[in-house]
């Protein structure tokens, strides 16, 4: 079990309050007394412990509003702004290149094309040239000086 602490009794003291008088100072030339707007009053406050506590009331400083930052600083409103002019110019280079894809695809579609109607008209001039039906036997035919004898 722990001790009972003994209890302190202080010996009563009678409480003195001064009041703070103002301080006069002397000059050659008279003052004018100018009465401020309000004055402060004198507080006593007595403490749990009996102490008493006086002095002059203090009204809480608020300090000056601060003026309002912008919600988004101007450098990131300009990174931002860099950003879309770059996404803009690569979706104009995206777009530009897939026309130039579609392009050389055409070309080369119209190339096919060509290659097919142009073998054709070949085949059609080769194949209808004979009115009857021919055989030829390749392996007999005999060329002569680039002519053919057959």
């Amino acid at each position: 079990m722990l001790p009972e602490h003994a209890r302190h009794t202080r010996a009563e003291a009678p409480v003195v309050v001064h009041h703070p008088a103002p301080i006069q100072h002397v000059h050659a030339a008279p003052l004018v007394a100018v009465q401020p707007g309000h004055v402060a009053a004198v507080q006593t406050i007595v403490l749990p412990d009996g102490r008493a506590v006086t002095g002059y009331a203090i009204n809480p400083v608020h300090p000056e509003p601060v003026p309002a930052k912008p919600v988004v600083s101007r450098a990131a409103v300009n990174i931002a702004l860099g950003g879309v002019g770059f996404l803009a110019v690569c979706g104009g280079l995206l777009l530009l290149t897939t026309f130039i894809a579609a392009l050389a695809a055409l070309i080369h579609q119209l190339v096919i094309l060509a290659a097919v109607i142009f073998g054709g008209w070949v085949a059609v001039q080769v194949l209808g040239a004979s009115r009857g039906s021919t055989t030829v036997n390749i392996r007999k035919a005999i060329f002569k000086r680039n002519h053919f004898h057959g």
